[in-house]
């Protein structure tokens, strides 16, 4: 559903559309390529601050379409590459439904943040900036930048990532996409501290009491989006013990200094100073609407009164994983950052 500023909580500051903190938008998911089902990824690490590694898939692209497939035209020769940052405890595998679109036409990568997935988990270093010069070294490492600029986009607490790893990356930044997240502040958008959005995290002792109860309830989440990618995800997510039991992937120490960064930082300076095109997908299903509505305008303020271009926004009427519940319109989003 497109923003609607007569009666969402986005104002329009003027009549001119250069004026508007945020310009509502519509993502067209029939422009996004058929998934490439059959594609698998290529694991690589990147180091960082020396002895830090982080862990990135290639998914590589652009390919051929499917015989099924109509036919695309050939992306232009300043196309684009496309860098992905999971979100907050979350492996690369779960940006997977939008990257086997993307990789039809864009060179795709997705990069583990520090401490989740496959990448270390050294005892610091986890907050925005240095997260984000993370990000940046697997955009030089991986070779994306080889080509010319790159789209860079974020899921939640990786949206903020990817805004700093934009101003980072200045004009080698083609665009920005801030998929539910990386515009609000944390304390704003959940209403609790650091302290109580920590204890919130626990999960069920009956839902951790084996990995076929943690799969049946991440599957229970939307049945109809869940397949092979999907658990693929939701085990890379988890360990299991020797007496069967499952915890979480990511180290305790990490947990904590991500959510103290997360509810530290404030993206809107960030995005105030970032000149690449902001494009930004809401879902509703995620939180107060109108909070995260009035975050979303005083960061499209910021930009504006900073002389960069409005953010452009979609609300969808899904819950916070849109990868898994819209990918097409995610990937259309990427597709279209740059213009």
């Amino acid at each position: 559903m497109p923003l609607d500023p007569g009666t969402d909580p986005v104002r329009e500051t003027g009549t001119d559309p250069g004026t508007r903190p945020v310009l509502a938008w519509t993502p067209n998911p029939a422009a996004a390529p058929l998934a490439a089902w059959s594609a698998e990824p290529e694991g690589y690490l990147v180091a960082v601050e020396g002895d830090v590694r982080v862990h990135f898939l290639d998914w590589g692209g652009p390919v051929e379409p499917r015989p099924d497939e109509p036919r695309r035209d050939a992306p232009g020769p300043d196309a684009p590459c496309v860098l992905l940052l999971p979100g907050f405890l979350q492996p690369a595998w779960t940006w997977t439904p939008v990257a086997r679109r993307l990789l039809a036409c864009r060179r795709t990568v997705v990069a583990d943040l520090r401490g989740q997935g496959l990448s270390d988990a050294p005892p610091g270093g986890y907050d925005v900036a240095t997260l984000a010069a993370d990000a940046v070294a697997v955009a030089e490492g991986s070779g994306l930048l080889d080509t010319g600029r790159i789209v860079v986009a974020g899921h939640g607490f990786a949206g903020a990532v990817a805004a700093a790893a934009a101003e980072l990356l200045a004009d080698r930044c083609a665009g920005l996409v801030l998929v539910d997240g990386g515009w609000d502040r944390a304390a704003e958008t959940t209403g609790l501290d650091a302290d109580e959005f920590l204890r919130a995290l626990d999960e069920p002792p009956e839902v951790m009491r084996t990995m076929a109860s943690f799969l049946v309830d991440r599957r229970g989440f939307d049945p109809a989006s869940w397949d092979a990618d999907q658990e693929r995800a939701a085990r890379d997510g988890v360990v299991e013990t020797a007496a069967g039991h499952v915890l979480r992937a990511v180290r305790p120490h990490v947990i904590e200094a991500l959510v103290r960064s997360m509810f530290e930082h404030d993206p809107a300076p960030t995005l105030a100073v970032v000149d690449a095109p902001v494009t930004v997908l809401l879902a509703l299903g995620a939180g107060d609407a109108g909070v995260r509505l009035a975050e979303l305008e005083r960061a499209g303020r910021a930009r504006v009164q900073a002389g960069r271009p409005s953010i452009r926004a979609a609300v969808l009427p899904d819950a916070h994983n849109l990868m898994r519940y819209r990918p097409a319109d995610v990937a259309a989003a990427v597709l279209e950052a740059h213009r």
